[in-house]
């Protein structure tokens, strides 16, 4: 008995011991975490480099706080003006979040920059800074250092200290991730940085930037971009934080091809599952990949689901009550958090209009709206009802959404079967072409959604009555098919021509600021570019703008095919029969008046030839058209009193409405403008972005008694289909 109640003893001792050990690991502070907190920026323009949140509930679906607007005045936390690449952590012991940004204004500084900012705070809402410049800090060893980017935090168990590493780059050699232990406070550094990665010498990279460190399986794997070489993310393991990290292989561990950079790694709630994510910085895009062992990763992005577009940023996994307070705190009744489950409804085009008042809906031709259900779901805390279908065939109905701590607030919402965007996805500068051949209609756009107007690839969707568009696949892909240019592959134009029993299509497009042309047999290709660029030189007397945006137009009168283009100047040549060289001596100047920018369109209707063109910037939401009028297909231009064709409507949120091309059912006096807005309604909220992420729209061209245009009023209805004879 002696001896098993003294078992019993040392066993009590050892629980005691034990649960006081998982107590002090275990943040008791907090209840598990359920959901995540995404801190990112949105562009490098005025404003854009600022901290902004995201929420998900499930990794996969997120949806951006305050309006898309920053959490934290840049004013009160950068010496620069601007912040970005956020990165956040919780503390070992749960009671304090810590955030880290790189101190840098690029309107003002390019990329040259010198400081980081440290932030703390004890719930996500409000937050202290300091702002550490290293050369000014450490002048003796890093006086000449600059590009202090993209720091980040981690916890060094074995220290008990926050460690945080980030690149410099210093002189002529190439950047290099260093490391500094920030002092108790978390106001600044006690000793100067160290080089935490050393690539090898047989790597085929030296500069490094954007390290990104988890600890997996008894191992330190440090994510970073290589930024030489091949541009991409490569993968760094150690068994210490702060030494003795290995490169496993020279290939990039993300699964593009085209530059990326500022990873982003996270663990997946309550399952033994990653995501890797990473900004596709020259595209515009965001991707997302997901693994069980950080070495083989597989693409995710067709689960993904965001209303904002991200910059270099980081996701903190959030409890349930995190969660509340940041809904409560960030939301808004004007801009609702909330998911729609239904898979009629076209979710990027979903709009609150209204101050809040109203929500509509766009949805598939074939929704029933006697009996529609829009699966209305929102963050834990809040509600929306009624649920379940409803009728909307006579207007909208009245949903109530309540949020804890926050209220409650009424919307009525619409269901339209919206025809704008006539084509699903980002596109722009529509060409539209009628077949005689095939008795289809045709939209030859830009491919758009890449950065900076980056795309590589032509296009074309078909279509029997102008709302319905089947996608014909990639016609030309410039890196293939084009030996002269691979890249900006701009605003096409097309035509059809009889040749005996024949027909050819004769395509004419930008590529690298040049003018190309590519002929087929079919409107659906395939088309053989010519082998040389059209147009590659400005017309004489000119000095700037750019040779973009080619427009083709016969003559019903004469016969003659004519081409235009220009940018900031209008100019146009005979075509010689060849239709792939102009006629010599015949390239004129009409540039119309001031307000023209680029994107010409002509055609012809009873007797008077007519010129649209773009005035003001496509990044513009003022981006509009405006016309002229001639005798001839070579002008004399008149500008009528009132020559808008079509400008943005702010009330609906239709935006920077231009870029246009003019269809006629073929037989009738029945005319069409086909014409590209920025994406509605994310468009108004993306800055400079919404500039490149464009959408198709159609709507009906009228004329008045005496031939002149009637101003078209864009809309989010579009057309009906057109009756098709048989």
């Amino acid at each position: 008995m002696k001896n098993q109640k003294y078992t019993y003893m040392i066993l009590g001792i050892a629980l005691v011991i034990f649960v006081g050990i998982m107590n002090s690991c275990k943040n008791t502070d907090t209840e598990d975490t359920t959901a995540y907190l995404f801190a990112y920026f949105v562009g490098n323009g005025p404003g854009e480099e600022s901290i902004r949140y995201a929420i998900s509930e499930d990794g996969y679906n997120y949806r951006a706080l305050n309006n898309n607007e920053p959490i934290v005045d840049n004013a009160q936390i950068s010496a620069t003006g601007g912040v970005r690449d956020p990165h956040v952590i919780r503390s070992h012991d749960g009671k304090m979040f810590y955030m880290v940004v790189t101190d840098l204004y690029v309107p003002e500084m390019g990329w040259k920059n010198y400081a980081m900012t440290l932030m703390k705070s004890t719930d996500l809402i409000h937050w202290t800074s300091s702002n550490v410049n290293i050369p000014e800090t450490f002048p003796d060893t890093f006086g000449e250092v600059y590009r202090v980017w993209a720091p980040q935090t981690i916890y060094d168990e074995k220290e008990q200290k926050y460690m945080v590493y980030f690149s410099m780059k210093q002189g002529n050699e190439p950047d290099k991730i260093y490391y500094a232990y920030a002092n108790e406070d978390f106001t600044g550094f006690e000793s100067e940085p160290k080089q935490l990665y050393f690539p090898p010498a047989n790597s085929n990279n030296k500069a490094c930037i954007d390290g990104d460190i988890i600890y997996h399986n008894g191992k330190y794997h440090l994510f970073h971009k290589a930024e030489d070489g091949n541009p991409g993310i490569k993968l760094a393991i150690s068994d210490k934080l702060t030494e003795g990290y290995e490169l496993v292989s020279n290939d990039r561990v993300d699964l593009e091809k085209d530059p990326v950079e500022g990873s982003g790694i996270f663990k997946l709630n309550d399952t033994g599952e990653y995501i890797l994510m990473y900004d596709l910085y020259t595209k515009g895009g965001y991707q997302f990949t997901k693994s069980k062992d950080l070495k083989n990763f597989e693409v995710i992005d067709e689960e993904i689901r965001m209303d904002f577009h991200p910059r270099h940023g980081s996701v903190l996994p959030i409890t349930v009550n995190e969660l509340k307070t940041l809904v409560a705190a960030f939301s808004s009744f004007e801009k609702p958090l909330f998911h729609l489950g239904s898979n009629d409804i076209i979710s990027q085009n979903v709009a609150v209009y209204q101050q809040g008042k109203e929500i509509r809906l766009p949805v598939t031709e074939t929704t029933d709206l006697n009996s529609f259900d829009p699966q209305f779901s929102t963050f834990t805390g809040s509600t929306i009802t009624p649920s379940g279908p409803q009728d909307f065939s006579n207007g909208p109905v009245e949903y109530i959404m309540k949020v804890e701590g926050k209220g409650e607030h009424s919307y009525q919402v619409m269901v339209s079967k919206d025809h704008n965007p006539a084509i699903k996805g980002y596109y722009a500068d529509p060409e539209v072409l009628y077949s005689n051949k095939t008795k289809k209609y045709y939209i030859y756009p830009t491919s758009d959604g890449f950065n900076n107007w980056s795309g590589t690839y032509f296009k074309t969707f078909s279509s029997t009555n102008l709302v319905d568009w089947t996608d014909e696949g990639i016609i030309i892909d410039l890196k293939k098919d084009v030996s002269w240019a691979d890249r900006n592959a701009w605003a096409p134009c097309i035509i059809e021509r009889k040749e005996g029993d024949e027909y050819k299509y004769y395509y004419y497009f930008t590529a690298a600021q040049k003018i190309g042309v590519a002929v087929s047999d079919d409107p659906t290709g395939p088309f053989i570019d010519n082998g040389k660029p059209l147009i590659d030189a400005k017309p004489e007397g000119i000095t700037n703008g750019q040779e973009i945006d080619p427009d083709v137009f016969k003559d019903p009168k004469s016969g003659k095919t004519y081409l235009y283009w220009g940018n900031m100047y209008m100019a146009v040549a005979e075509l010689n029969d060849d239709m792939v060289s102009l006629k010599n001596n015949t390239l004129k100047v009409i540039t119309p008046d001031q307000t023209y920018r680029e994107g010409t369109e002509v055609f012809y209707r009873d007797g008077t030839y007519y010129f649209m063109w773009s005035e003001d910037d496509t990044r513009s939401p003022n981006y509009k058209v405006r016309y002229a009028i001639a005798k001839s297909p070579t002008g004399p231009l008149e500008i009528p009193e009132n020559n808008i064709i079509i400008q943005a409507d702010k009330t609906l949120e239709i935006l920077a409405t231009g870029h246009n091309s003019v269809i006629q059912v073929p037989g009738k006096d029945e005319w069409y403008l086909v014409y590209h807005r920025f994406t509605h309604p994310k468009g108004k909220s993306m800055g400079r972005e919404a500039g490149f992420h464009r959408e198709v729209s159609i709507d009906e061209l009228t004329f008045d008694k005496d031939g002149f245009i009637n101003e078209v009023i864009p809309t989010l209805e579009g057309i009906a289909p057109l009756f098709i004879e048989h």
